[in-house]
């Protein structure tokens, strides 16, 4: 049986100096086969201690029990900050608990169903935009899958489709600073003092800065309407007319473009890793591809999607949600200890790095069965359904859970029952595809696939 491809982990110790070079290539390659295994693994360098934890106690003690005790660490958000500024991603304390007072609401399960509509528009925009390159040949999906998830997101924030000139913009030099690497940043690896430069990369600045003024006219220009109430009812409207109900506080303009930019990180980078993959395991595995098809067929029909047609979509969920544990769009999280520790016999000191790896948990070979298969039927089994709960967090858990985790895992299986309906995804052989990590779990060298459309007896 062939697995899913997965890099090869690193041969032995290497020196710090090693370390970094390799984690600049890919964070999954750098790490030791060894941590697909033990409950925890200890990580010393002059400059700091960190500490793997599989065991599934021990996330819940630092996601779920005492989350307060474990702030995010600032190495996780030093180079994104010129993109992200004070972002909700980055936040710690009363900030962090401040601005989800008042993003959790927009998210909640009621304005699933009022954004459900642009959804479908997005995958239908996909369907029309994959139609003259279903000829058979390579086509790259990793850029297919980024244009459609941004499309969802300019539809369901701002209630603009991605062919908004300001949106198209923001969409360039999205990809433009992706490009730039900016996670990997001195002061991710050095702590530094906070008067010490950071040292970011002329272009990470550049595309940022770019960023952060396109989101700005798009939010002044959608305050202004609120004030004229003529504002449409997305997204980002419920965001900026909420106000938390503890200070009555709303987001000033800088504010809310701090959370526009995660929005669009977390909402585009994250959904467009996971329907790459996904695309590509279905590539692997016809049989399932079919499965897909023939079950968005029956549930769809020839009409567009109807928001009450997701309970009927159970094998792209799967499909999706076994791409999500294989390939997390986001590898790694780290948390930082707020106090002296004591995890598993071992003292860990204040200000150590404590590293969650949904790469890892979601491979574990003590937890899950055939970690490194493709396998959607896991999920109705006793071992998946366990795992689901104690050893799955593609989206993190507890308080500091992804917002929009609910709305990705609606956004994702539709778009995937869309795209399968309508064609067939192949296998490129002098293509294979290889995931490596630098802010998402991408393709090395992309995700290429030959597209076809489904004939009428297939449909």
């Amino acid at each position: 049986m062939t697995l899913p491809p997965k890099p090869t982990p690193r041969s032995g110790r290497v020196s710090l100096w090693r370390y970094l070079r390799l984690f600049r290539e890919d964070i999954l390659s750098a790490q030791p086969a060894r941590l697909y295994r033990p409950w925890m693994a200890e990580f010393r360098t002059p400059f700091f201690r960190s500490y793997l934890c599989n065991q599934p106690e021990l996330v819940d003690l630092i996601l779920k029990h005492r989350p307060d005790d474990f702030p995010k660490s600032d190495r996780v958000g030093e180079g994104l900050r010129p993109l992200l500024g004070q972002s909700v991603f980055v936040t710690n304390g009363d900030l962090w608990k401040h601005q989800r007072r008042i993003i959790d609401p927009a998210f909640e399960g009621g304005r699933l169903r009022d954004t459900f509509g642009a959804m479908v528009k997005a995958g239908e925009g996909a369907v029309a935009r994959l139609a003259p390159l279903a000829t058979g040949q390579p086509v790259e999906i990793e850029a297919e899958a980024s244009h459609v998830a941004a499309d969802v997101i300019f539809r369901t924030l701002f209630s603009i489709p991605i062919e908004n000139a300001v949106a198209a913009r923001v969409f360039d030099q999205f990809r433009a600073h992706q490009r730039t690497q900016p996670v990997l940043n001195l002061a991710a690896f050095v702590p530094l003092p906070r008067w010490f430069p950071r040292f970011h990369r002329r272009r990470t600045r550049q595309t940022a800065r770019a960023i952060r003024q396109l989101i700005t006219t798009l939010t002044e220009t959608r305050m202004d309407e609120i004030t004229a109430g003529t504002a449409p009812d997305d997204l980002a409207t419920k965001i900026m007319t909420t106000a938390d109900p503890v200070t009555g506080q709303r987001f000033e303009t800088e504010e809310m473009v701090d959370q526009v930019a995660i929005f669009f990180l977390a909402g585009h980078e994250t959904s467009a890793s996971a329907l790459a993959w996904a695309l590509y395991l279905l590539a692997m595995h016809p049989e399932w591809q079919d499965k897909a098809a023939a079950e968005a067929q029956g549930a769809l029909q020839s009409r567009p999607p109807e928001f009450g047609d997701m309970a009927r979509l159970r094998v792209a969920k799967d499909v999706f949600r076994e791409a999500l544990r294989l390939y997390p769009p986001v590898p790694m999280m780290v948390r930082e200890t707020a106090c002296p520790e004591r995890f598993r016999d071992r003292d860990i000191p204040t200000g150590a790095q404590i590293v969650l790896s949904p790469w890892h948990l979601h491979r574990h070979e003590r937890l899950w069965d055939n970690p490194d298969g493709f396998d959607p039927d896991r999920f109705q089994t006793e071992n998946g359904k366990t795992c689901l709960r104690n050893a799955y967090m593609p989206f993190s858990a507890g308080q500091r859970v992804c917002p929009g985790a609910g709305f990705a895992m609606i956004e994702g299986p539709l778009l995937l029952a869309m795209l399968v309906r309508a064609y067939r995804f192949a296998l490129v052989a002098e293509r294979p595809a290889m995931p490596v990590a630098h802010l998402t779990v991408r393709g090395r060298d992309g995700i290429w696939l030959a597209i076809t459309p489904r004939t009428p007896l297939e449909k």
